[in-house]
């Protein structure tokens, strides 16, 4: 898969010097890619002539709101070559310096992660059309790098895990997690340097809860559907493999602060705060308009799975399931920690459960195979 061209819609416009004159246009820059991508497959097909097959992601704007449109992009014909096989945009929730910018408003509340992906999917409607999957080719949490104290702390990776499960709610059939060497966000560290030393950072539990929660995707087909929640700072999604419920994850974002103020070394004297979550599922055993159903037989029995830690302001303690990934314990690997409560069991009755979830913290139930 080839990009040819990183955020060609700041060109005209960037805060570091444009490259194209303020005329530059969506004709002009098809005109201009097609002619490059054009050299690159000339070129290609001259030194890899056993290459089966090879496609573009395009066109890799930075947003869906800049100096060019990607719907007129894509409607002046930006892929009339047929060689597009994903059509990609970059998102980021806000960014690293801007004002007002905290923890609780912008990464850890459910509306601003909808609001942000909501202009994505305004143009994912429109050129689905095309039957070329719509995927995010680059995000994360706040654009220049992340902040410190919001990107790298435990509170992203609720935001990383509600962030991902949206965008499969809303079929956005990719997301590449923007990293690189000591960025605040990213999901881990591959070498020491004199800013971060090498090791595995909050955002990556995000991505072990996202995965778990999806599991084997190319063992059966799995849907993923939104639980509409009224309060901002809660979310909560269902995963249907062949159409039958296997899990539900709740993410409860109300903000708990390990430290007072989530910057001092003074600990929180407050007590955290445990919400209840009553579940009710559905009892009938057919499809409906949606494609999903209930098991035949309502489980009796719910495994619970916790990410968690100390507080949102954590940067290390993160498990999920009782599991850490910290670098320095097994290079990285999953260890099991003892002090850390795993295998706790809800029964079911009638369909009906409670799940309690600490804020700043997040709970998957499994209802088994």
């Amino acid at each position: 898969m080839w990009e040819y061209g990183n955020e060609p819609d700041l060109f005209s416009t960037s805060a570091q010097g444009p490259v194209r004159p303020p005329t530059w246009n969506e004709s002009t820059y098809v005109s201009q890619w097609l002619n490059g991508s054009r050299e690159i497959k000339k070129g290609v097909a001259a030194a890899c002539p056993d290459l089966a097959s090879y496609g573009f992601l395009a066109p890799s704007f930075a947003g869906v709101e800049n100096h060019l449109d990607p719907v007129t992009t894509w409607n002046d014909g930006l892929d009339v070559d047929k060689d597009i096989e994903l059509i990609s945009s970059h998102n980021y929730i806000g960014g690293a310096t801007q004002p007002g910018v905290t923890l609780q408003g912008t990464l850890m509340n459910h509306t601003s992660t909808v609001v942000s992906v909501t202009r994505q999917l305004n143009v994912s409607n429109i050129l689905a059309s095309s039957d070329v999957p719509f995927i995010l080719g680059e995000t994360n949490s706040l654009y220049n790098e992340g902040a410190p104290g919001l990107s790298n702390a435990y509170g992203a990776a609720l935001w990383n895990l509600d962030f991902a499960l949206y965008g499969a709610s809303k079929s956005i059939r990719r997301i590449h997690f923007h990293t690189g060497l000591s960025f605040r966000y990213q999901a881990w560290q591959p070498q020491d340097t004199d800013v971060v030393p090498k090791g595995t950072k909050p955002p990556y539990y995000g991505n072990i809860a996202a995965a778990a929660f999806l599991s084997n995707l190319t063992a059966a087909t799995t849907t993923i559907t939104e639980i509409p929640l009224s309060n901002a700072l809660e979310s909560a999604y269902a995963a249907y493999v062949n159409g039958a419920l296997k899990r539900i994850i709740i993410i409860n974002m109300h903000q708990y602060n390990y430290t007072v103020n989530g910057t001092s070394t003074v600990l929180n004297p407050v007590p955290r705060p445990t919400r209840n979550y009553t579940i009710t599922i559905p009892t009938n055993t057919t499809a409906g308009s949606s494609g999903h159903y209930a098991p035949a037989a309502l489980p009796k029995l719910a495994t619970l799975r916790a990410l968690r830690a100390n507080g949102s302001d954590a940067i290390t303690g993160i498990t999920y399931d009782g599991y850490s990934y910290n670098y320095e314990l097994d290079n990285g690997k999953p260890v099991r920690l003892h002090n850390v409560t795993v295998g706790h069991t809800v029964k079911v009755a009638d369909g009906k459960f409670t799940v309690p979830v600490e804020d700043s913290g997040a709970v998957m139930v499994d209802f088994g195979a």
